[in-house]
């Protein structure tokens, strides 16, 4: 009798075996090529016309060239074309930075740029949240009390009218130089507007020293320690004795250089989970201030339409 043998086809080891999350790309993988299309897709809805650059006869390729952003980005083409290519390589700040500045990034593209390579935002109050229309309504609403937006670093990114005069014409300071810090440790008119100068720029350096321990090394609180430490004699020696202080509220005394002085109670709104950005409003003490800061905001309005009026 004839014995019948059947044959089993032999199976890879992984045949039948269901797909699992270990088989799916590392995150670094994901994040390097959607780092990679959204460089590509900027640079071909950006127009030679928009960077400066002649558009010629024979241009094929939508919007920018990849070397055209490599020469305006101060990079090697290569380079940059292993990054449009998700290659594994590590991108500095810097060159983010001016990936953002050649490829007219808003502040939301830049954001997101900086998270998909993984690396922090140093421009100035970039961290922050951005400033939303609800947010720039209430700081209106607030009027005549003056009122801000601040990050944990002391950048200014929003004020109300009345705010803009309180302590200096922060209207005339450079967006890069609106950061309270810097402006209470250098700027004249902010240091002759607070009363009492000395304890404000403690408790201030007190207040950064125990921010910054939740940020230690990212470039823009490093940068903004070291143009402080440079400009600022007072600051370095505050800084030296390492003091730490939480957040709190404070009757403030500010000599307006228009109204005179202004008694006010100093309230901080946290607009975020942690301690990060804040609205900060100063409300009157007595009706004496109250008046004044009312007629602070009348000759806010008044600059405010007479700078219109130039405009037109």
């Amino acid at each position: 009798m004839t014995t019948m043998v059947q044959r089993t086809a032999a199976r890879r080891p992984d045949e039948g075996r269901q797909a699992t999350d270990r088989d799916a790309p590392p995150a670094s993988d994901i994040r390097r090529h959607e780092l990679a299309a959204f460089l590509r897709h900027r640079r071909e809805h950006i127009t030679p016309e928009q960077v400066g650059l002649p558009r010629g006869r024979r241009r094929r390729t939508p919007g920018l060239r990849r070397e055209e952003v490599a020469q305006l980005s101060a990079v090697g083409v290569t380079w940059y074309t292993w990054l449009e290519q998700a290659r594994d390589i590590q991108v500095s700040v810097q060159v983010l930075d001016a990936l953002a500045r050649t490829l007219l990034l808003d502040a939301s593209e830049r954001a997101h740029l900086f998270n998909l390579a993984g690396a922090v935002d140093p421009a100035p109050g970039a961290s922050c949240t951005p400033v939303t229309d609800a947010q720039r309504i209430l700081l209106e609403q607030l009027e005549p009390l003056p009122a801000c937006i601040t990050n944990s670093r002391y950048d200014i990114v929003a004020y109300n009218r009345t705010y803009g005069l309180l302590l200096c014409d922060l209207d005339a300071v450079p967006p890069e130089d609106r950061n309270c810090l810097v402006l209470c440790y250098t700027h004249p008119d902010w240091r002759a507007a607070t009363v009492d100068l000395e304890a404000s720029m403690r408790v201030m350096a007190a207040k950064f020293r125990a921010n910054m321990a939740g940020h230690l090394g990212e470039p823009a609180w490093k940068t903004l320690l070291k143009r402080l430490t440079t400009q600022s004699a007072e600051f370095r020696e505050v800084w030296e004795r390492h003091e730490v202080v939480g957040s709190v509220g404070k009757r403030k005394k500010f000599l307006n250089a228009h109204v005179g002085l202004l008694r006010l109670d100093h309230t901080d709104l946290w607009l975020a989970p942690t301690n990060g950005a804040r609205m900060v409003s100063y409300a009157p003490a007595d009706d004496e201030t109250r008046e004044r800061l009312e007629r602070l905001q009348e000759i806010a309005l008044r600059r405010e339409r007479g700078r219109e009026r130039t405009a037109a």
